[in-house]
Parts: C-alpha cells; sequence; structure tokens
C-alpha cells in the first residue's frame, strides 16, 4: 500500500473459538498488505500465536443461550467497559469485531463516539431470526464482511453497505487430511468405522450434547461393531470435553489440533454436529452428517418463536432444501442418532447425495476475487486507507 501510515494499530475483538480462527487467519493477510501494522485486542491462543496480547481470556465471552447467558451478564459488562477503556486509550486506527454479535454490537455501539473506523466481520445472522433488529445497524460500523453468498442482498434491501468477501472455510485445509495418516496413528484399522461427533466449540453448549452422544454411541456399538469416535474440539473446551466423556462406553479420541481434525475428518465415514459453521467444514471434507442441537428448553421456546429460516443446518439454508438430517431438541436422541448414523456409515447412495450436495454449496463460499483472507483484509485496509486520508487532509 504506497503511502500508508507506518506503525498503524488494529484493534481486534474476537468473542469465540471460531472467531480466534478467522481473527488469526486476518492477522496473517493484513500483515502481507502491511508488515508494519500493530495488533491489540481479544483473541484466544491462535490470534496470541500470531502475536496478539490478549486483554483477557477469550472463554470468558464465549457463553451461548438467552438463558444461559444471563448468570454471566455482570461479568460480561465489566468486559465490556474494560474493552471500551482499551479501545480510548490506545485510540487504534481501526477496530475489528469478529462474529459474537452480543457483545461485539455492544463494543460498536458504545466506542461510535470516539470517531475511530469500525467493521464487523461476519455478519450478524439477523436474517434468521429477529429482523427486525437490523434498524438498530446503521451507525455501528463503516463496513460489514458477509462470509455467505446471499448476504449482501437481505443488507442492501435495509439500506446498509455489505461486502460478500467468500467464507474462510475454504482456506481451513479442512479438505486435505490424511486419512490413512490418521488411522495409522491412532491404531485404526483400514476398514474400521470413524464417527465424527462434534459437540460444540463453546464451554456452555457442549455439556448439552455429550451426554446424548454418549448414549447414541452406547447403541451405535451394538449396531456398528468396532465404531471409533472421535471428538474434535477447541484447546477452549477441551478440559470441559474430557470430563464429559470420561463415563462413555467407548473412550473417544479427543482431538485438539488441526491438522489431526483434518486427518480425522479424512478417516471419517460419518459425522454428528451441532449447527454452524461446523457443518461447513464436514461438507468441503465430504463427511456424511446429521445436525443436532440441544439447548434450554426456555432458549429453545423463545428460539421457535423468532426463526424465520426453514432450516438451522448451513448447508440446509445454501442448499436450499434439507440436504442433511436436522434432529434437534426434542428429535435430539440417542435412538433417532444412532439409526441416522447408521444409515450413513451402512448406505452408499445417502452418503452420495450428500457429497453430491456438499459440492454444490461450497463452490457458492467463493470470494469474488482472491481467497477469502484476502479478500477481508483489502476491505480493511481500504477503510484504514480511507481514514488516514481524510485525518490527513
Amino acid at each position: 500500500m504506497g503511502g500508508a501510515a507506518p506503525g498503524r494499530t488494529v484493534w481486534l475483538l474476537a468473542g469465540e473459538a471460531s472467531g480466534d480462527v478467522l481473527g488469526a487467519r486476518l492477522m496473517d493477510a493484513l500483515r502481507r498488505l502491511d508488515p508494519t501494522l500493530r495488533f491489540a485486542g481479544v483473541g484466544g491462543t491462535r490470534m496470541e500465536a500470531a502475536g496478539l496480547r490478549s486483554l483477557f481470556p477469550l472463554r470468558d465471552l464465549a457463553v451461548m443461550g438467552l438463558v444461559e447467558v444471563l448468570p454471566r451478564l455482570r461479568h460480561l459488562s465489566r468486559r465490556l467497559d474494560q474493552a471500551v477503556a482499551d479501545i480510548a486509550a490506545t485510540r487504534p486506527d481501526l477496530v475489528v469485531t469478529i462474529d459474537s454479535p452480543g457483545f461485539a454490537l455492544r463494543l460498536l455501539r458504545r466506542i461510535a463516539d470516539l470517531g475511530i473506523p469500525r467493521v464487523h466481520y461476519v455478519a450478524p445472522q439477523v436474517w434468521a431470526w429477529r429482523e427486525h433488529r437490523v434498524r438498530e445497524f446503521p451507525g455501528l460500523w463503516e463496513r460489514l464482511l458477509c462470509l455467505l453468498p446471499f448476504e449482501p442482498g437481505f443488507f442492501g434491501r435495509h439500506g446498509l453497505d455489505a461486502r460478500f468477501v467468500g467464507h474462510p472455510v475454504l482456506q481451513s485445509g479442512v479438505d486435505r487430511g490424511d486419512g490413512a495418516a490418521f488411522r495409522a496413528r491412532h491404531g485404526i484399522a483400514a476398514d474400521t468405522p470413524v464417527l465424527i461427533l462434534m459437540p460444540g466449540s463453546r464451554r456452555s453448549e457442549a455439556p448439552r450434547l455429550l451426554p446424548v452422544l454418549g448414549r447414541t454411541l452406547r447403541i451405535l456399538m451394538a449396531t456398528c461393531p468396532g465404531i471409533v469416535p472421535v471428538v474434535p474440539v477447541s484447546p477452549v473446551v477441551a478440559d470441559v470435553v474430557r470430563r464429559g466423556v470420561a463415563d462413555w462406553p467407548l473412550r473417544p479420541i479427543v482431538v485438539t489440533d488441526l491438522a489431526d481434525k483434518h486427518d480425522a475428518f479424512a478417516a471419517a465415514g460419518a459425522a454428528l454436529t451441532k449447527s454452524g459453521t461446523s457443518t461447513l467444514e464436514l461438507a468441503l471434507a465430504g463427511v456424511p452428517m446429521a445436525v443436532t442441537y440441544r439447548v434450554n428448553p426456555i432458549t429453545a421456546a423463545l428460539a421457535r418463536r423468532l426463526i424465520r429460516v426453514p432450516y438451522v443446518a448451513m448447508v440446509n439454508l445454501l442448499a436450499g432444501h434439507r440436504l442433511v438430517p436436522e434432529l434437534l431438541q426434542e428429535r435430539c436422541r440417542p435412538d433417532l442418532l444412532a439409526a441416522t448414523v447408521h444409515r450413513l456409515l451402512t448406505d452408499g447412495h445417502s452418503a452420495a447425495l450428500q457429497r453430491a450436495g456438499f459440492r454444490a454449496v461450497t463452490a457458492t463460499l467463493a470470494a469474488p476475487k482472491g481467497d477469502p483472507d484476502d479478500a477481508a483484509a483489502a476491505e480493511l485496509m481500504a477503510v484504514l486507507d480511507a481514514a488516514g486520508s481524510v485525518s490527513g487532509i
């Protein structure tokens, strides 16, 4: 970037494990455009490895669910005050919030009077529920970066400028795993079925799915002899997951390393996963799946009244039809989950139909130009440079 001011500071916020991954890759892409950039803010282990000194632990923000948040409100409020104070004191050149709209949008609103350019990365999914909230967004950011191809059209209808930058899952490497290496590393025979179980990346959500997944596994041990369960998790929730699987009838392989996770996907014949980005990861890796989820009953009742989309699974929304089964809340039962997994492992036609649908879905996620991380970084640099030009007038 010719004429770029040296040593500018970008303040980033990631509030959960998936945002930590996005933030780390974004930091690397920004450095490629301007090696003099400095970083501050809040992130997890991956952003810290990329050079961020986090203001406080990411796990303090990783809470999901209307009811689950209530006991943490006072603590979250203190963390919000701390983040606002840090931004006011350090006066960064740009603030970038990544996903986590419950916290991030409050932060963007609180710092509006500071005159610092703001970008929100990963559009709030108000197209799915609580669409009226879009009226609160004008003035919160200078630019909104979207991961899904239909989002700019939605926000455009509400008078908001939004840019599709492609989905970073395409750069994750999840489709380049080595299944044979995973089997050799863990002593798994070539004909042994491997099942991926993904209970969630938040400390508040994983414990809800782990017990039902354990009971599902007990049924599958009879119908799919020798099955090997693998639970890929972020380091943030690894301790919670290890405690949660301690009483399972078959001890799973708990994977925290990204490369090992990708190899596990390549070895897998099927997966049970929560909704969210994990469905896109599995789709890109070509792993047949079913989506399941269970939250507090009060949270579920409220959500049902607010949700405006026909599907919960992102792959189904992008496909426009029920490409993968959704076994949610009351249908999140061990007998139904076990029967669904058994079918995916033994019915080659069902698995092949899913894989064909996955290829069509993931093709829609490509950035308009270049890689998603580079496209997002280019948008941020444009905001930075525009702000520098205005301040230099």
